[in-house]
């Protein structure tokens, strides 16, 4: 279970305004290894957390280079999992390290989305030149992957936004209106709103903010349809922004900014030795390649 916040504008009109604002919780058990955010190794153009369980090393849910490549992903909430199935975090490891674009390595992955489990993939080519390009493709929904456009998606349900210019995506395929992914995507847009006004550090800390948000919003017909093979006091536990669980839940937050000018803030505050009252942050900041 993880969940993602993001608009986009390529051409801001501001000077002070960001060309992406990216918000988003990894869920997972806590004791599945894993390295915090680093750039890899002798590859200094990759930037990720990095998987490392037994079988699925190297994979990685959300990452950035230098050259503008960014990816992201989240798995698709179904209650049978095929254990020969291949590992998900191959697909984002391999865009990042990919010269395809964001459209077309979507559609590569769209005719292999059968090897896999469920999952969603957000794609982004950040260009100062072209133009940033931000693509999404889930193996449970259309068969294609689709161009989103800036500032542009349909506003949750449940929630009237004043504004439908923000994305969000959780266990389900992108915009699908659970209780929590509406509620969260309000918290994000207020902090959005605010974003010219604020302070880089400050605008960081409230998203954070957002992130960390535990209130369950229930009950939530959408969620309970859809993981109806679970039991219910299990599923009620994943119906909060942060996830709490013995031994299961959000252990990493990501705040990922990139102004005009294209300088890239990737903020990551990670769970430590297991222990949810025990968390460090770290902040990498470079200037995207031209």
């Amino acid at each position: 279970m993880c969940i993602i916040f993001f608009k986009f504008d390529p051409r801001p009109v501001s000077k002070n305004a960001y060309r992406l604002i990216l918000a988003a919780n990894r869920d997972e058990f806590y004791h599945r290894p894993s390295k915090l955010a680093d750039f890899w190794g002798n590859n200094n153009e990759v930037l990720s957390g990095l998987d490392m369980e037994e079988g699925k090393e190297g994979g990685t849910w959300l990452g950035i280079s230098t050259r503008g490549k960014l990816a992201a992903l989240t798995n698709y909430l179904q209650p049978r999992q095929d254990r020969d199935a291949r590992g998900r975090g191959e697909l984002v490891t391999h865009f990042l390290t990919t010269d395809m674009d964001s459209l077309s390595y979507l559609k590569k992955v769209s005719a292999e989305g059968h090897l896999y489990n469920g999952f969603n993939l957000i794609a982004a080519d950040l260009s100062t030149e072209k133009g940033d390009v931000v693509c999404y493709y889930g193996n449970r929904g259309e068969p294609e992957p689709v161009v989103l456009a800036p500032g542009g998606s349909i506003p949750c349900s449940f929630f009237q936004l004043r504004d439908g210019g923000t994305y969000g995506l959780s266990n389900a395929l992108l915009e699908t209106p659970w209780r929590k992914l509406c509620f969260g995507k309000q918290l994000f847009l207020d902090a959005v709103e605010r974003s010219q006004e604020l302070p880089k550090d400050a605008l960081i800390a409230q998203l954070l903010h957002v992130l960390n948000n535990d209130e369950a919003q229930l009950p939530d017909p959408a969620i309970e349809d859809q993981g109806r093979e679970y039991v219910q006091p299990f599923l009620s536990k994943y119906a909060a922004v942060c996830v709490r669980c013995p031994g299961y839940g959000t252990r990493t937050n990501t705040v990922i900014l990139v102004d005009a000018d294209g300088h890239v803030t990737f903020t990551e505050r990670s769970m430590l030795d297991k222990d949810p009252s025990c968390w460090e942050t770290s902040t990498h900041e470079f200037k995207l390649q031209s």
